[in-house]
């Protein structure tokens, strides 16, 4: 390796020993047998999400020419780390809550969990390495945690709502987190994809969008058919309303691979809020549309407009496309209670600002929570990655066709 690159072999290797051994003796401890956990499980609820968060968001970050390698690794090792974290969140805040109740889909809720700290990763690709990377997940999980159980326990927000608010948290946490690293260069090459690259991230996206309805339907509380049945037909609209918008958009009328990559998948983020409440599939429909093109018009106005102006580069886009989505379908909730409970009156307006604060609590504290932790990986201990090399898998990685067309 040239003297230019640094090696982590001092940091990396012990950091992830010493959480394994923390998660291990936390689980001899916290969950004796198996007895209690994995009674009622279902596996292929199981599958699914892990699925989408090691093979959806592993290939759908894969876009940055000189970093798939990095795309797709990393996210497997904070996947995994992060769901033993996970896992053990889970199972304290359930004992201080009930402590004579096991939660039969607890392995299932970590996999959900990861989906946020994937998301936030998105937003901090190719800037971060692989020591701030685990400090980050490790912290996001907790707090990601401790943030539903306030909104369960101040706000009475039911468990599967709280979870649900899991792409609000990973993308506003991942913004927050972004605004403390410096810019790359608009000129830098290594900031910019490839016809290869852009496939290898659409196959992200068609892994995430085939387990999307399974996905909101794990998170259902009441009728799981019905989730996923409008799962389905709001991504299926969000992702026809994308190649639509897409020729629409660009100055020659050609199909742009990223409005398809974003947008496909804003009809899943946005419904998940609302997939078991809906009574008709129009509804889901118009929520799919309205999706994709508050995807496809905010990535237009956020990366011209609002993220210079605030120096925050969002290096995938996460805010768009999981961030808004996601804003949308919680203020849809609210507004679709409002029309089904309208005739209680004494309670609504109690219920419907339980709702709006819970996702305004979750949207503060990923900020506030997201910056100071930005804050904390710009510490020198963390071995700050230099703006020169931002997105390159050389840093991190053996090449040993390296002098052959790298």
């Amino acid at each position: 390796m040239p003297s230019s690159y640094r090696s982590f072999r001092k940091s990396v290797p012990w950091l992830i020993l010493f959480l394994e051994t923390v998660f291990i003796i936390l689980f001899y401890f916290s969950f004796q047998r198996y007895d209690a956990l994995i009674r009622n499980i279902s596996y292929t609820d199981f599958q699914d999400v892990n699925n989408m968060v090691i093979f959806g968001f592993g290939f759908f970050l894969a876009f940055l020419k000189r970093y798939s390698f990095s795309s797709t690794g990393f996210n497997l090792l904070i996947i995994v780390l992060g769901v033993q974290c996970s896992i053990l969140m889970e199972g304290l805040l359930v004992l201080l809550q009930e402590p004579n109740k096991h939660d039969p889909k607890i392995i299932t809720m970590a996999a959900v969990s990861m989906t946020a700290v994937a998301i936030s990763s998105g937003a901090v690709l190719g800037k971060t390495n692989p020591l701030q990377l685990i400090v980050m997940t490790v912290v996001e999980i907790i707090i990601f945690h401790v943030s539903r159980w306030i909104n369960k326990q101040f706000l009475q927000v039911p468990d599967n709502i709280s979870m649900k608010h899991v792409h609000l948290f990973g993308a506003y946490f991942g913004l927050a987190v972004s605004s403390c690293f410096a810019e790359p260069s608009p000129r830098s090459e290594k900031n910019a994809s490839t016809p290869k690259s852009d496939l290898l991230s659409m196959l992200g996206t068609l892994f995430l969008w085939v387990f999307c309805p399974s996905f909101n339907s794990v998170l259902a509380d009441g009728d799981k058919t019905k989730a996923i049945y409008n799962t389905y037909f709001a991504l299926a609209v969000s992702a026809v309303t994308a190649f639509t918008l897409s020729v629409l958009t660009t100055k020659d009328g050609k199909f742009r691979m990223t409005h398809v990559h974003s947008a496909a998948l804003a009809g899943g983020v946005t419904v998940c809020y609302t997939a078991e409440s809906i009574d008709y599939p129009w509804i889901a429909m118009i929520l799919g549309l309205l999706a994709s093109v508050i995807t496809i018009l905010g990535s237009f106005c956020l990366q011209r407009c609002l993220n210079p102006a605030l120096k925050i580069h969002d290096a995938s886009g996460v805010h768009f496309t999981f961030g808004l989505p996601g804003l949308l379908g919680a203020v849809a909730q609210v507004v679709l209670l409002v029309i089904k409970k309208w005739t209680v009156l004494p309670s609504l307006g109690y219920m419907v600002m339980i709702y709006i604060g819970a996702f305004c609590l979750t949207i503060s504290v990923a900020l506030i929570t997201g910056f100071i932790t930005g804050l904390i990986l710009n510490f020198k201990l963390l071995k700050i990655i230099p703006v020169s090399k931002y997105f390159e898998d050389q840093f991190y990685w053996e090449f040993p066709h390296l002098a052959v067309g790298f």
